[in-house]
C-alpha cells in the first residue's frame, strides 16, 4: 500500500491520528515501523503535550507480531519517559510483558531501554515530595525486571548476555556514591541524589545491591566458559566502573591479574590475541587514572607480560601533579569514617558479604608474601621438575601467540610477580597459607548459588551465580600440589548426585497417569471440599505440560463445557501468568517452554474456542463462547483471526460474533485490532453479515467512539472506485469473495460504497467527498453510484446545509449525481424555496442544462415552467413522462399540498401554443400524447375545456384536430361536442388553414354519418373538395340527404345538390377557388409537417384507452 501522505495545514493531533490509523491497518510491517517513527518524531520533538494522550493508543502495538514494531513501541516508550517522567507508572507493565518477549532483538532493546530509564525512575523517586501508590508499584515492577535482568547474565545468547553487562554495570556506577578522583559524565547519577529519606528506595540498600552486582560481574569476569565478546565487554564495564568509582579499583585490578594468570580454556588462538590485546588496553586505561597510582607497580608488570613497551607505559603514567591532587586511599578512608552521615551512610562490615570478597583478597595478599619468601632459585626448579610430567608432547595452538619473554628474569619485581599468579592459583582452590589464616573458603561447585543465608541484614541478591567460576578441575588452569595442610570442610548435600534420572518416555507416562488421576477425582474432590485445590492443581497440569497433556485437558472441558467453563478459565489465566512472568513455577520450567509461553496461550485459547464452536448442539454454546471472549485475560492474533471466522462463515454466530466484538471494541488497547475486525468485513457479500456488521458501525459511528477512524476507512474504500482495477483487498475468505476480481463489477463497486452510504446520513458533509469521487469515475462506475444512493440520500432532507452547499459549488461532472439526488428528495415531498432558488440560479448562472430544474418544477413560476417547456419535451420520452407527472400531480404527494404552477388545461394549450421555431412539431405531438397517456388527469371534462379554449384561438393551433380525434378516440361520448367544434370551424372558415382543413376532413371521415350535417354546411366549392379528398363519402352521403324528405331536401342550396350529385361543370370552379385560397393561405399557414395526420391519429391500443 502506498505511504500515507498528510495534507499540509493539518493539524499535529490529526496527523498523529492518521498514522495511527494507517499503522493498526497496514500489512507491511516497515510501513508500520515508519508510521511510529513519525508519531514519535510529532509528539517526542514537536508536541510532547500530546504524550498523554496517545501513549496508550501507542503501547497497544506492543502485541503486534512483528519483532521491529514492538522493537520501535519500546523505543518510544524510552523516549517517552524521559521526557514526561509521570509516564512510568503507564508504561512499566507493557516493559514488563515486553521483557518476556520471544525475539531476542526485542529482548535486547527492553534491556537497553531499562539500562537508561532506571536512572530516569530514580530521579522521578528522589524527586518527588511524596511517594504515592503509583511510584511504589512503579518501583516494585522494575526490582522485578532488575531481577530477571540479571539472571539473564547466565542467558544463552550471546548479545543478550553482553547487554546484561553493560546493565550491571549501569546499576553498580548508579547506585554507589562518587569519590572526589571519580571521572564523571555530563548529567551522571549517583547515590548522592538520592535522599535518606526515600523509603522506598533506602540509598543503604541500593548501595549493597550494588556492591553484590560487582561481586558477581568479578565473577562472571574470571568464569572458565565465557566468550570472548562477553569477555572483553565485562573488562570495558570493569574499566568504567573503575574509572567512576575508584573505591573498587584494587579489586578489578586484581581480578585482571587473575584473569591473565587463568584465561578461559575455551578460547580459540585468534580469540586468545584479541583478549589479551584489550586487557591491554584496558590496563593502559586504568592506569592513566590518578587513584592508580597504588597499584601502579601490578598494573605495569601486567602491562609488560602482555607485550606494552616501557614507551607505552610511561606515556599512560598520570603525572606526579595529577597524583598530588587525590590523598591516598587510606587518609580517604579514614576521612570518610569521620566524615557527616548525611554525606554517605558507610556500610557496616558485617551487615553485607562484601568481607567474602575482602577475605579472599586478605589470603590472596598473605599467600603471595609467604611465596615471595620461600621462592628460591631451587624450589623454582622444583617446581619445573615436577610439572615437567604433566606437560603434553605437543605446545598447545594459543602458547606461541600468548608467550612473552621475561625482560626482568630474577628481579625482585618479576619475582613478586610470578608469586602473585601462583598465589592467585593456589587461592583459587583452597590451598595456601593465607586461606588457612584468614578462614577463606573457595566454592567447589556451583560458584553462582543464591548466598542469601549469609545476610545478616535480610538483603537479597538481585543478581545469579554464575556456573563454572572457580572450578578446580578447569582445563588449562595448571594444578599446584598442596605444600600446607588443607582445612577439612563439610561437603553440601546435592540431590542430583544421588538419584537417577528418569528416562524421558518413563516420565511423560507418569505424568500423563497423574493427569488422569486428577481429571477423575472431580466427584471425590466436591465430596471432600477441595474441588477449588483440584482446579488450581489442573490448571498449573495443563500449563507445565504440552502436546498430549493440553489435549487431555481440552477434551474433558469439553465433556460438559457448561459445569467445567471456571476450569478453563482458570487455565486461561495460568497461561496468561506464565507469559507474564508472574508465576511462581517459571523459575522451573524449561527455557525453550518460557520462550513459547504466548505460544501457548494462544492454542489454549484457540483450542477452547474451537471445541465450543463444534457443539452446535449445546444450547449456552453462545453465552460460553461469549464469557470466553469476554473474560480471558488477554485475546491473541489467533483469537481474533476465530472471532472473523465466526463473523464470516458462520450464519449461525454472526449475532452472538457481532456483540463480541461491539463489546471488545471498547477495550483501549486493542480496540483498533476489533475495530479493524468490523471494517474488513463492512464488505462482505453475504447480505445477512453484512447488514449486521454495517448496523455495529453505525452504531458505533453515531455514539462518536472512534468516528473518526470509520470515517476515513469509509472514504478510503470510495477511493478505491478511482483505481484502474479494484485491490486485492476487497477479496478474501473474510469478504466473502475466495477469488481475486480484476474489473469493476457490480457486486465489487458496491463493496466500496456500502460503508460509506451507511454512514453518509450521520454525517452529511461526506456526500462532497462522494461527488469529487463521482467526477473522476468512469462511466460504468457512476450508474453505479446513481443508483445505490437513493435509501441514504432519503434521511437527507431538503433543508440540509450541505445538500444546499454541494448545489451552490458543484464541482463539474457531478451535475448527474446532483440531479439525482435532488429528484429523490422530491419525489415524495415538494421542493422547499431554499433548494428552488439554488437550483436556479445554478441553471442561470452556471450549468444551462434544463434537467437541473426538472426536480424542483413545482416550485418554479408559471412563466419559468412555460419558458422552459420546449427544452423539456425534447428531452428522453421516459423523462418527458416524469416531468409531466410532477407537473401534473401523478407523482409524489408535492401536488397535495404545493399545486402545480401549470394546471392539466395549460399544460396542453401550452403544448398546442409552442412554436415551431423552438421545437420541432414532432416532438410537440410526441408530447401532447404522453398527456392524454394520463386519462385520469385528462378527462373528458378537461378536453372539453381544452378544446374549447384552443377553438378560442387565433389562428387556430396547428395540432387542434389532431388533439380533436385523440379526444373523440379517448372518449366517444365527446361525439357531439365534436360535432359543434366542426360547426364553429367551418364559421371560422377552416379551409383557409390547410393543416387544420386536413384535420377537418379526417374527423368528418372518422364521425360519419353524425358528420354529414355538418358537412352539408359547407360551401359547394369546398364540399367539392372534401368529397374528391375523401370520395367514400360522397355514396353514403348521397344515400344520408336521399333519406330526407322533399320538404327537408327543399333546404339544401341547389349548388351543393349538384357537387352530391356528381355535376362535372361546378368542378372546374370548386378547383380554381380551391387553388386560389391555397395560394393566398400558403403565405401564413404553419409549416407543413409530415404526417402530421397520418398514422399518428389512429385511436391508442386497447390497453391504453
Amino acid at each position: 500500500m502506498d505511504k500515507i501522505k498528510i495534507e499540509k495545514g493539518t493539524s499535529t493531533e490529526e496527523q498523529i491520528v492518521e498514522l495511527l490509523n494507517s499503522a493498526a491497518t497496514e500489512s507491511d510491517d516497515q510501513s508500520k515501523v515508519d508510521c511510529l517513527i513519525k508519531i514519535q518524531e510529532l509528539i517526542i520533538h514537536k508536541e510532547p503535550g500530546l504524550l498523554d494522550n496517545f501513549v496508550d493508543e501507542i503501547t497497544a502495538f506492543q502485541h503486534d507480531r512483528s519483532a521491529d514494531v514492538r522493537k520501535t513501541v519500546v523505543g518510544f516508550i524510552e523516549e517517552a519517559c524521559k521526557v514526561d517522567q509521570e509516564l512510568l507508572g503507564k508504561v512499566m507493565h507493557s516493559l514488563q510483558l515486553l521483557l518476556n518477549d520471544t525475539s531476542i532483538a526485542v529482548l535486547k532493546r527492553v534491556i537497553q531501554a531499562l539500562t537508561q530509564l532506571h536512572k530516569v525512575t530514580l530521579q522521578w523517586l528522589a524527586k518527588a515530595k511524596s511517594v504515592t501508590g503509583l511510584m511504589e508499584s512503579t518501583w516494585n515492577m522494575l526490582n522485578q525486571m532488575k531481577s530477571q535482568i540479571a539472571k539473564m547474565i547466565d542467558h544463552d545468547n550471546d548479545g543478550v548476555r553482553t547487554i546484561a553487562v553493560k546493565f550491571y554495570e549501569m546499576i553498580i556506577i548508579s547506585q554507589t556514591y562518587p569519590e572526589p578522583d571519580s571521572v564523571r559524565k555530563e548529567n551522571e547519577f549517583s547515590l548522592e541524589e538520592v535522599p535518606l529519606t526515600l523509603k522506598i528506595a533506602r540509598p543503604r540498600k541500593l548501595e549493597e545491591e550494588a556492591q553484590l552486582m560487582i561481586e558477581d560481574l568479578m565473577k562472571y569476569h574470571g568464569s572458565a566458559h565465557i566468550s570472548s565478546a562477553n569477555l572483553m565487554a565485562c573488562m570495558g564495564s570493569l574499566t568504567h566502573i573503575a574509572k567512576s568509582r575508584p573505591q573498587f579499583l584494587d579489586r578489578i585490578v586484581t581480578a585482571m591479574e587473575m584473569l591473565h594468570a587463568n584465561l578461559p580454556p575455551t578460547l580459540s588462538k585468534s580469540q586468545v590475541n584479541s583478549v589479551r590485546k584489550h586487557l591491554k588496553l584496558q590496563l593502559l586505561t586504568i592506569l592513566k587514572h590518578p587513584a592508580s597510582h597504588e597499584r601502579s607497580g601490578n598494573i605495569k608488570t601486567l602491562l609488560a607480560d602482555l607485550g606494552a613497551t616501557p614507551q607505552e607505559i610511561n606515556k599512560a603514567l598520570p603525572s606526579p601533579e595529577e597524583i598530588a591532587k587525590y590523598p591516598r586511599r587510606s587518609e580517604r578512608a579514614e576521612d570518610s569514617k569521620s566524615g557527616p552521615a548525611a554525606k554517605r551512610r558507610k556500610i557496616e562490615v558485617d551487615a553485607v558479604p562484601l568481607n567474602r570478597e575482602n577475605t579472599k583478597e586478605k589470603a590472596l595478599s598473605i599467600t603471595e608474601e609467604f611465596i615471595v619468601q620461600h621462592l628460591s632459585t631451587k624450589k623454582a626448579t622444583d617446581l619445573v621438575i615436577d610439572a615437567l610430567p604433566r606437560i603434553t608432547n605437543n605446545m598447545p595452538p594459543h602458547f606461541s601467540s600468548t608467550y612473552t619473554p621475561v625482560s626482568e628474569a630474577g628481579t625482585p619485581k618479576q619475582i613478586r610477580h610470578v608469586a602473585r599468579l601462583l598465589a592467585s592459583q593456589m587461592t583459587n582452590v583452597g590451598i595456601g597459607p593465607g586461606v588457612d589464616q584468614v578462614g577463606y573458603t573457595p566454592k567447589m561447585g556451583n560458584d553462582f548459588e543464591d548466598d542469601d543465608e549469609e545476610m545478616d541484614d535480610g538483603v537479597s541478591a538481585v543478581s545469579p551465580r554464575f556456573r563454572d567460576g572457580d572450578d578446580p578441575a578447569k582445563p588449562g588452569i595448571a594444578q599446584i600440589p598442596p605444600q600446607v595442610q588443607i582445612r577439612a570442610r563439610q561437603r553440601a548435600l546435592k540431590l542430583a548426585e544421588i538419584v537417577k534420572p528418569l528416562t524421558p518416555q518413563m516420565n511423560e507416562s507418569m505424568a500423563r497417569s497423574a493427569l488422569q488421576r486428577v481429571l477423575k477425582a472431580e466427584r471425590t474432590a466436591m465430596l471432600g471440599g477441595v474441588a477449588a485445590n483440584r482446579q488450581k492443581i489442573l490448571a498449573s497440569l495443563a500449563t507445565l505440560f504440552s502436546g498430549d497433556f493440553k489435549d487431555l485437558v481440552v477434551e474433558y472441558i469439553m465433556s460438559d463445557p457448561r459445569s467445567r467453563i471456571e476450569l478453563a478459565f482458570s487455565w486461561l489465566y495460568e497461561e496468561y501468568s506464565m507469559v507474564m512472568g508472574f508465576c511462581h513455577q517459571s523459575t522451573i520450567v524449561k527455557d525453550e517452554y518460557r520462550q513459547s509461553a504466548i505460544d501457548s496461550y494462544s492454542s489454549v485459547f484457540c483450542s477452547l474456542v474451537n471445541e465450543l464452536k463444534k457443539q452446535t448442539d449445546l444450547k449456552e454454546r453462545e453465552m460460553l463462547l461469549s464469557r470466553l471472549f469476554h473474560e480471558s485475560p488477554h485475546i491473541p492474533e489467533e483469537g481474533v483471526s476465530i472471532l472473523r471466522s465466526m463473523l464470516c462463515e458462520d450464519a449461525k454466530l454472526v449475532d452472538i460474533s457481532i456483540q463480541i466484538v461491539r463489546q471488545l471494541v471498547h477495550r483501549p488497547t486493542k480496540q483498533l485490532v476489533y475495530l479493524n475486525v468490523l471494517l474488513e468485513i463492512s464488505s462482505h457479500e453475504v447480505e445477512e453479515v453484512r447488514s449486521a456488521v454495517l448496523s455495529c458501525l453505525t452504531d458505533l459511528y453515531d455514539r462518536g467512539a472512534l468516528r473518526r477512524v470509520i470515517e476515513d476507512y469509509a472514504v478510503m474504500y470510495l477511493k478505491f472506485l478511482l483505481l484502474e482495477e479494484p485491490p486485492a483487498l476487497l477479496c478474501g475468505p473474510e469478504k466473502g469473495r475466495s477469488e481475486i476480481i480484476t474489473t469493476w463489477t457490480e457486486e465489487i463497486t458496491k463493496a466500496c460504497l456500502y460503508l460509506f452510504l451507511a454512514i453518509l446520513h450521520s454525517n452529511e458533509k461526506l456526500i462532497h467527498e462522494l461527488a469529487l469521487v463521482y467526477v473522476q469515475a468512469n462511466a460504468d462506475i457512476k450508474r453505479r453510484i446513481l443508483r445505490m444512493v437513493e435509501g441514504p440520500v432519503e434521511g437527507m432532507g431538503m433543508e440540509s446545509p450541505e445538500l444546499l452547499k454541494l448545489v451552490e459549488t458543484c464541482p463539474k461532472g457531478a451535475e448527474t449525481l446532483l440531479i439525482r439526488i435532488i429528484h429523490i428528495l422530491t419525489d415524495k415531498y415538494p421542493p422547499t424555496h431554499a433548494l428552488v432558488d439554488r437550483v436556479r440560479n445554478i441553471y442561470q448562472q452556471r450549468v444551462p442544462d434544463v434537467r437541473f430544474l426538472i426536480p424542483v418544477l413545482n416550485g418554479l413560476g408559471k412563466k419559468e415552467v412555460l419558458s422552459v417547456l420546449p427544452k423539456l419535451i425534447k428531452l428522453n420520452p421516459d423523462v418527458v413522462k416524469k416531468v409531466f407527472g410532477r407537473l401534473l400531480g401523478t407523482v409524489g404527494d408535492s401536488s397535495a399540498t404545493y399545486p402545480s404552477p401549470l394546471s392539466p388545461t395549460e399544460l396542453l394549450i401550452a403544448l398546442h401554443n409552442i412554436d415551431s421555431t423552438q421545437c420541432d412539431m414532432k416532438t410537440i405531438m410526441k408530447a401532447t400524447s404522453i398527456c392524454f397517456m394520463e386519462r385520469g388527469v385528462y378527462t373528458q371534462e378537461v378536453l372539453a375545456v381544452v378544446m374549447q379554449q384552443l377553438m378560442d384561438q387565433n389562428p387556430l393551433p396547428t395540432l387542434l384536430m389532431r388533439t380533436v380525434l385523440q379526444s373523440l378516440s379517448l372518449y366517444p361520448r365527446l361525439s357531439g361536442f365534436v360535432m359543434n367544434i366542426l360547426q364553429r370551424l367551418i364559421v371560422k372558415q377552416v379551409w383557409k388553414q390547410k393543416k387544420v382543413w386536413e384535420g377537418f376532413i379526417k374527423c368528418c371521415q372518422r364521425t360519419k354519418p353524425q358528420s354529414f350535417a355538418v358537412i352539408l354546411q359547407l360551401p359547394p366549392q369546398f364540399l367539392q373538395e372534401l368529397l374528391n379528398t375523401s370520395p367514400d363519402m360522397k355514396t353514403p352521403l348521397l344515400e344520408h340527404v336521399m333519406a330526407f324528405t322533399d320538404n327537408q331536401r327543399m333546404h339544401i342550396p341547389k349548388l351543393t345538390m349538384d357537387v352530391i350529385n356528381g355535376i362535372a361543370q361546378f368542378q372546374a370552379e370548386a378547383e380554381d377557388i380551391t387553388n386560389e385560397d391555397s395560394k393566398d393561405k400558403e403565405m401564413g399557414s404553419p409549416e407543413p409537417m409530415e404526417s402530421a395526420f397520418h398514422g399518428d391519429i389512429e385511436p391508442p391500443a386497447p390497453g391504453e384507452t
